[in-house]
């Protein structure tokens, strides 16, 4: 769903310059038998931040792939330290700024951090728990790499950080 409801929440989280950021909240299902985050739901989280940031500039996936050339983007590689755990009940913050984007490719780097003080999404109170460098390519529906389309390039120029 593309339109925004006026009424409703802005669940992609925020821009903040050129820093995506996203609050996410710890579930019972995220965590495994000890109550710690289990290490792939990371992974997920990170998808959330990069999928919302690419949102809220106005390149959606479904777009992309219901087109006339269809295109999507597929993770090549990721460079990740799992610094300390989360647990059940934390209220996270997916902070994600794409450092790179042509030809076909997109980089970015991702951390995840626990807002540790009452409002630490404003107070900036908070502790690095995972980061990563992520490469990405943008590809069509047998593989191939594929240039980005002029679009999403436009849309994402003002927002590499360098």
């Amino acid at each position: 769903m593309s339109g925004a409801n006026p009424g409703w929440p802005d669940v992609a989280g925020c821009l903040d310059g050129t820093l995506h950021r996203l609050p996410v909240r710890v579930y019972y299902e995220d965590t495994d038998f000890s109550g710690v985050v289990y290490h792939a739901n990371y992974l997920r989280f990170a998808e959330r931040g990069r999928s919302d940031f690419l949102r809220l500039i106005g390149v959606h996936h479904t777009d992309l792939f219901d087109g006339d050339d269809p295109l999507a983007f597929a993770i090549h590689r990721m460079e990740m330290d799992f610094v300390k755990p989360a647990r059940i009940d934390d209220l996270l913050e997916v902070r994600t700024r794409y450092v790179r984007a042509s030809g076909a490719r997109i980089e970015a780097d991702q951390e995840i951090a626990r807002l540790v003080s009452g409002d630490g999404a404003a107070t900036g109170d908070h502790e690095v728990l995972w980061r990563a460098h992520v490469y990405a390519a943008c590809i069509d529906t047998t593989g191939r790499p594929r240039r980005l389309p002029a679009g999403v390039r436009a849309a994402m120029a003002p927002l590499i950080a360098n």
